[in-house]
């Protein structure tokens, strides 16, 4: 159980991470996906801040579990969040959504049962 566990952990780390990444450096499919949801280019910063520390989060819950839960609940709420997004812009491809929502949704459940914190 703990090796799925970290490598689901490592993976969600890997995956928002590199998210987190482009979002700040400005990539090129970061800026598109920003154009066909409709959001501000300005919202590339705080955005990425927060895949960011939801990243790091889910690293630091490996030493300390109560980091890995707010950070992969956060996840799932940032991409909820994100859902929401492509409805408004009546974008319906959500293949990507769904492996970073699944990965999200993954980690945090892996990390309750893990952790056991009843």
């Amino acid at each position: 159980m703990f090796g799925t566990y970290l490598a689901v952990t490592l993976l969600a780390s890997a995956l928002n991470g590199a998210a987190a990444y482009a979002n700040l450096s400005g990539h090129e499919y970061a800026r598109n996906q920003a154009d066909e949801m409709r959001v501000p280019h300005s919202w590339h910063l705080p955005l990425g801040l927060l895949l960011g520390a939801g990243s790091l989060g889910l690293l630091a819950g490996l030493v300390v579990p109560v980091l890995g839960v707010l950070a992969a609940a956060g996840l799932v709420l940032y991409f909820v969040g994100a859902f929401g997004a492509h409805i408004r812009a009546r974008d319906y491809h959500f293949g990507p959504w769904a492996v970073f929502f699944g990965v999200a949704v993954a980690a945090l459940a892996l990390t309750l049962v893990h952790h056991r914190p009843w």
